[in-house]
Order: structure tokens, then C-alpha cells, then sequence
């Protein structure tokens, strides 16, 4: 019964994030709820703060009726995101909405280091700008083998970190409801709820940065694999490529395109004197050739990633986060021109192969999205009922 109850509650909470301010009624005719169920769970969703009366407007034919919304004022959801070299954290609110983020440095690859400065970052954002709000709790994204039940990041490489339990530090030092996942789904999770329509059909998220991974989602169902270990593209052998990697091979997908890859090569090439990636990407996007032609030849590698992917796994859309494709001109059709050449399946990689619908916001998106998804799949979990 209270697994019927905590997804109704979510149906009803999910029909208000998707159609805004919205008539009981019409709630009902959405989930195919009764009108009293609809009733009962809005006044529940209200007293947990998660909803909030507006004033009354006249109905169609003249009975006023009283729409409920989302209480985007009360709480506010904490996100963080761990890269190789630094990290984000932002406050969003019940909508998704990114309204404060702050990105810094490693002070240290050990845990404990960056769950202290997770910890202090947050304190900042919180008393800078949600002195009034209440935490409703703090997801945090990451790449690496992260598995999401227990919270712990089984690997990640090139943090150097082997079953580090993530979750259980951050609930330590913030005293906060914390969830983890690896961040090619918490950006799935983030496209379902708040992004792309279409990605609630199917979709791939290929995430390139440092870290390579991937994620996929098919109807209600993001696949974990066992203890989480799906998406794990970074070793996958790709063309042209004699780039030695970490595992021992050479030619693997993550270690031909990471960024420290791209920012050596720029050294090499003679662009840059020191390798910084964000300094090829200026030169990139400002269209200075020899950075652009490094990441039109990225481009086309992750093109060649992004065909096998739709191939193995026929998705409605494939999700392509990358700073380049952002920011460079050409890359991301580039990508679209080797899915064209090179998968069987796509017909039209325009429609097929799509960018993040969080630009410039996608790593407090990311980790904020781990929480937010938590929330929306059962509103009515505990800690949420201390919190209100």
C-alpha cells in the first residue's frame, strides 16, 4: 500500500513539473487518478511543502477553481559535480532551475578533501543565496564506476579512488539526505524530468570530457546494470588512433579524446606552451585553425562512438554532452556527418544525435538532477517529511 500511495504521490507531483499551475481536475484526467485521490495526495504534497495553492481563476464555465504549483521558494535542492581537476556545485529549485553555481579547483584528489570542500562551497552558495531556504537535500554526480545504491564510487582512475563511500562521508560532514550517481545518468535523469520530451521514449547520453562514459534509458527504466557498472565506453577501441591508455591498450575511446589528450596535443602542435584545455577551447572557439582542426578530428572520433552506440541500442535520441560542441563551430556536425557515414540504424542524425538542453549549466544540473530524481520518484520518503 505504501508503495501504490508513494507513486501516486509522484504521478501527481511529475503532471504539476510538466503542465505548471494546474486544476485538481485536470490532474486527475492526467494520471487517471479519482478526484479524491487527487485530493487526498495534493493536500499531503502541500503539507510537505512541495506544493502551493495560487489564487482562484474562472473555470470554462464560470466556477472559479483553485491550480496548484510547484513551491519553487521553500527548499532548495543542493548539487555537486566531481571532474578529474575540479568542482561545481549549484542550488536549484524544484523546477530544475540552476539559481546559483560555483566551480573551483581540487584542493586534493583525496576524498575527504573534496567532500570538505563540498561541504564549504555549499555553506557559501546557501548563506549567499538561500539564506531563507531549506535544503531538501544534496545530489552529487561523478564519473567513474559509481554505484548508485550504496552511494559509492567503485572506481574512478584518474582520481585514483577505489570504493570510496561517497554518500556516507557527504551525509557525515553536511548533515544532508545525499544520493550519488555517475553523471551520464544523472543527465538522463535530468533530460526525463526537465530536458528533452523525447528522451522519455529512449535515449543514450555520451558524456566526453576527461572522463568518457555513457548512459541509457528506455521507458520508465535508466539501466544500472549489476552494481551499477553500465556505460562504461572508455575502453572501446576506436580508427586511427595509437594513443596509449591507462588499462595498457592503445587506440581506447576516452584516452584518444580527453581533454588532458587534446590539451598535450596542443603543446605538441606548438598552439599553446603549456596544456590547458579550457585555453585550446578559447583558441577553438575564437577559430584559430590548428585548435579547430583538433577538435573537428575529436569530433569525428566521438561520431564514431556515438554511431555504435545508436546501433546497439536503436534509442529516440542520443544526447552528445561535450564543451566543444558547445562551443566550437563545425563539431557537432562533424559528429552528425560520421553517424550519417557509419551507422545502419539512423536514418536522420540531425533529428538523432542532439545536444544537452542545459548549456553552461549541465555539471550543477547533473548533480542536482540526482536528488531531484530521488524526489520525484517518491515525494513522500522520509527525510523530506523532517525537512518540511
Amino acid at each position: 500500500m505504501t508503495g501504490r500511495r508513494s507513486a501516486s504521490a509522484s504521478a501527481v507531483l511529475r503532471v504539476v513539473l510538466d503542465e505548471g499551475a494546474i486544476a485538481r481536475s485536470t490532474i486527475a484526467r492526467r494520471t487517471g487518478l479519482s478526484a479524491a485521490a487527487v485530493t487526498g495526495h495534493v493536500a499531503e504534497l502541500m503539507r510537505r511543502g512541495l506544493l502551493v495553492e495560487l489564487p482562484e481563476v474562472a473555470g470554462a464555465v464560470g466556477r472559479p477553481h483553485v491550480p496548484v504549483d510547484l513551491d519553487t521558494v521553500r527548499f532548495v535542492v543542493c548539487g555537486a559535480h566531481i571532474a578529474v581537476d575540479h568542482l561545481t556545485v549549484g542550488l536549484l529549485d524544484l523546477r530544475g532551475k540552476v539559481l546559483a553555481q560555483l566551480e573551483a579547483p581540487h584542493q586534493g584528489a583525496e576524498p575527504a578533501v573534496q567532500v570538505a570542500q563540498i561541504a564549504e562551497l555549499l555553506d557559501d552558495l546557501l548563506i549567499g543565496h538561500a539564506p531563507e531556504r531549506t535544503p531538501l537535500g544534496l545530489g552529487v554526480a561523478t564519473g567513474g564506476w559509481v554505484d548508485e545504491a550504496s552511494g559509492t564510487v567503485v572506481e574512478h582512475g584518474l582520481l585514483g579512488w577505489h570504493g570510496v563511500p561517497l554518500r556516507a562521508l557527504l551525509t557525515e560532514v553536511t548533515g544532508l539526505d545525499v544520493r550519488v550517481d555517475g553523471h551520464s545518468r544523472a543527465l538522463i535523469h535530468a533530460e526525463r524530468l526537465l530536458g528533452q520530451p523525447r528522451a522519455r521514449n529512449s535515449v543514450v547520453q555520451l558524456f566526453t570530457g576527461n572522463v568518457v562514459d555513457a548512459a541509457f534509458a528506455t521507458g520508465d527504466t535508466v539501466h544500472h546494470g549489476p552494481r551499477s557498472a553500465a556505460g562504461a565506453v572508455a575502453h572501446l577501441r576506436v580508427d586511427d588512433s595509437e594513443e596509449p591508455c591507462r588499462c595498457g591498450r592503445s587506440g581506447c575511446l576516452e584516452a584518444t579524446v580527453s581533454e588532458r589528450t587534446i590539451a598535450r596535443k596542443a603543446v605538441e602542435a606548438r598552439l599553446l606552451e603549456e596544456p590547458d584545455f579550457a585555453d585550446v577551447l578559447h583558441l577553438a572557439a575564437s577559430g584559430n585553425k590548428g585548435a579547430v582542426a583538433l577538435f573537428q578530428e575529436r569530433a569525428r572520433i566521438i561520431g564514431q562512438a556515438a554511431a555504435l552506440l545508436l546501433d546497439v541500442l536503436n534509442p529516440e535520441i542520443l544526447i552528445v554532452l561535450d564543451q566543444s560542441v558547445r562551443d566550437v563551430e563545425g563539431c557537432l556536425s562533424t559528429i552528425r556527418d560520421e553517424v550519417s557515414q557509419r551507422s545502419w540504424i539512423c536514418q536522420d542524425a540531425v533529428k538523432s544525435v542532439v545536444t544537452s538542453s542545459f548549456p553552461g549549466t549541465e555539471l550543477a544540473t547533473a548533480g542536482g538532477a540526482v536528488m531531484l530524481n530521488a524526489l520525484y520518484e517518491d515525494p513522500l520518503f522520509t527525510r523530506l517529511a523532517n525537512a518540511s
